[in-house]
């Protein structure tokens, strides 16, 4: 006779967290793809600034989108 399994409940959503968002202590970049994607080599400091400018970036893209009543970062708004 085979044995049933039992059912998964399906994980509960943290409260108030939008998904697609993370952490601050967590790097935005991939170092592993970073580094494969130059022939440099990379230092240890670089990642951190690296990651800190995408931030940037991403903050003012975010900030023209809104600022023209978008809610889809386009291009352009790099």
């Amino acid at each position: 006779m085979a044995k049933k399994k039992a059912a998964r409940k399906p994980a509960a959503k943290a409260a108030g967290k939008k998904a697609g968002k993370k952490p601050a202590g967590e790097m935005l970049i991939s170092k592993s793809r970073t580094k494969g994607s130059v022939d440099c080599n990379v230092s240890g400091e670089f990642y951190a600034a690296f990651d800190e400018a995408a931030r940037k970036m991403l903050a003012a893209a975010e900030a023209r989108a809104t600022a023209n009543g978008r809610r889809t970062l386009r291009p352009q708004d790099l």
